[in-house]
């Protein structure tokens, strides 16, 4: 081919090439004009009357959007079913602008009408009667936390003046069941809503949610403009939370509780069941209790905290078998070691440490020492061990810290006497501890403890909240947490046969189920005052069962009760009630 057909040929291409540049920027302008005048036309046409209004008196407004507050249930571990125990209703405040009751008679016809739905009597009635009479009063109360179905019979008889405003409120159905547990919601000095105490305060943020946000204008005559750009942040509603409690167990387990502090005059109870397979508290009472939905009623701000996991307190002997499970595990002692027992074990304390009713026992095993709560034998067994591992075992055990259980006013105790004076030998702090004496615990750190002894010497994480359900639909569930292995499986073998023996032959008789192996400890220890300990005790025991294959571990403390020295007769055999109760319930076939 010649240079110059070539050249022509490129020049055809290139030419080409120009003019489809040329119609793809015409296309381009040709949309951008469509677009710019459909715009304009938005604007001038179809938003005329909201730039027009916005022109003409229209504010900006930030409208904040109030999430839905999450609920709390409860259940039925056998069935599955669930309970409410804390959920949001709306209830009305019925009032009267007695400004529309324009004479004696009206104010009358007024009074009998809410009489018949409020079944009044002569003296309320005429109570009523005079309120609405007033004449001058655009709002006077009458009624507060009515039901929707009650308005909706004062609407049909349709009283001169009476109106209603709607208030969402936070009911509580179960009532005082779980009252310690749930807490319940406050309000704040700006009038917004504040969980306090139990679940609702320990939770308050998750369940609260997230306020959302709208900015957007108003015309002067109160109409949203809805405006492109302006901010839309929706409310995140709150979580709903599943409890592990029972709802069964918890309320058969605190009335039979509430029987005992009854019948042996105590100040107050507190109890709790746990399953140690998984660390989940099955039920949880604090005694006395209260009406959440009425806590204000209460005498004493004091009701409200959750003794179970509030109030640390000297322990007793129920803290004998986490001494004896070290120096079982360290191989010091066995549960045949013979110890002589004298009546009384002298320079070590200021005073000699003796034993309860000033008993000596003479020669007794390791196994006899639990049986009989010898004082001194848990002196001679720390020795073998020395104060240094002692208190190794005691933090091992989880004690002098929060088990975090994520329930609000949990509290630690305090194990600081076995830090004094560092040494190994065994002083006056780590010889009372050995009992039970100078060092304070909750009876969730007890429960937790006795799960570890209970299932072979693992110890493992309690938990109440069993499920947390999102807005979203996601569920987080709660998972069995194991913290570390405080004990061998053949300690804790050794030790739950030792604490049988303490309820078959020892002080705890009164705690047996029939037909079922049961391991537990009674406690009976003396209140400490500002001058030294005082003549009041507080009551233990702790247990579980079946011994072969635990279902439950239980603690019951009764707070000085006049009726009943010792545990073995007031406490112990509450224990033994409940616990006959927990195996029926959970169709547990006798062993023996």
């Amino acid at each position: 081919m010649s240079r110059r057909r070539v050249r022509s040929a490129q020049r055809v291409r290139r030419s080409s090439n120009v003019d489809s540049r040329l119609r793809l920027v015409g296309i381009i302008c040709g949309l951008f004009a469509v677009l710019v005048g459909v715009r304009l036309f938005v604007l001038m046409i179809v938003e005329h009357d909201v730039y027009t209004d916005i022109a003409t008196g229209s504010h900006g407004i930030t409208q904040r959007l109030i999430p839905e507050r999450g609920e709390i249930f409860i259940q039925d571990t056998r069935t599955g079913d669930e309970f409410p125990l804390a959920i949001n209703k709306d209830q009305f405040i019925v009032f009267a602008d007695t400004r529309a009751i324009l004479d004696d008679e009206m104010a009358e016809d007024v009074a009998e009408g809410l009489a018949e739905v409020f079944s009044y009597d002569d003296e309320k009635k005429f109570s009523v009667y005079l309120q609405v009479n007033k004449r001058t009063d655009p709002y006077e109360p009458l009624e507060k936390n009515i039901e929707e179905s009650v308005v909706e019979v004062l609407r049909e008889l349709d009283l001169p003046g009476i109106s209603y405003v709607r208030v969402p409120r936070r009911l509580y159905p179960e009532k005082h069941i779980a009252s310690h547990v749930v807490g319940f919601v406050g309000k704040t000095e700006d009038g917004g809503d504040l969980g306090r105490y139990g679940i609702e305060g320990y939770w308050q943020q998750e369940l609260a949610g997230n306020a959302g946000v709208f900015e957007g204008a108003k015309t002067a005559g109160g109409r949203w403009i809805s405006i492109a750009g302006r901010l839309f942040r929706p409310a995140e509603d709150g979580v709903d939370l599943l409890l592990t409690i029972d709802r069964t167990l918890q309320f058969q387990s605190c009335e039979m509780l509430r029987e005992a502090m009854e019948l042996y005059e105590a100040e107050g109870a507190s109890l709790i069941i746990m399953d140690p397979r998984n660390g989940a508290i099955r039920a949880m009472c604090s005694l006395p209790d209260f009406d959440v939905n009425d806590y204000s009623q209460v005498v004493s701000g004091n009701v409200y905290n959750n003794k179970a996991v509030f109030a640390p307190y000297e322990i007793g002997s129920i803290f004998k078998p986490i001494a004896m499970g070290a120096a079982l595990n360290e191989g010091a002692v066995t549960p045949k070691t013979v110890f002589h027992d004298s009546g009384s074990k002298q320079d070590i304390c200021q005073h000699p440490i003796t034993n309860a009713d000033g008993k000596i026992y003479g020669d007794t095993t390791m196994t006899g020492v639990l049986e009989n709560s010898i004082n001194t034998g848990m002196v001679y067994v720390v020795e073998q061990i020395g104060k240094k591992v002692f208190r190794e075992y005691v933090e091992q055990f989880g004690f002098g810290i929060k088990e975090g259980i994520q329930i609000d006013t949990e509290a630690s105790g305090t194990i600081d006497s076995l830090s004094e004076n560092r040494g190994d030998n065994i002083d006056c702090y780590a010889a009372t501890a050995s009992f039970g004496q100078g060092i304070t615990a909750t009876p969730l750190q007890m429960v937790s403890a006795y799960s570890a002894i209970a299932t072979g010497g693992e110890l493992i994480k309690p938990y109440i909240v069993d499920e947390v359900r999102h807005s979203d639909g996601k569920v987080d569930k709660t998972k069995r947490t194991a913290i570390r292995r405080v004990l061998t499986p053949r300690t804790s073998t050794f030790l739950k046969g030792m604490l049988v023996n303490v309820i078959d032959s020892g002080q705890a008789k009164l705690a047996r189920a029939p037909g079922y192996y049961i391991a537990g400890k009674t406690g009976t220890a003396q209140i400490p005052g500002p001058g030294g300990y005082t003549e009041d005790t507080n009551h233990s025991f702790i247990g579980f069962g079946p011994v072969d294959n635990p279902a439950f571990v239980m603690l019951i403390k009764l707070e000085k009760p006049k009726s009943g020295r010792f545990s073995s007769v007031t406490a112990a055999p509450t224990f033994g009630k409940i616990a006959q109760f927990l195996l029926e319930y959970y169709h547990i076939e006798p062993e023996r």
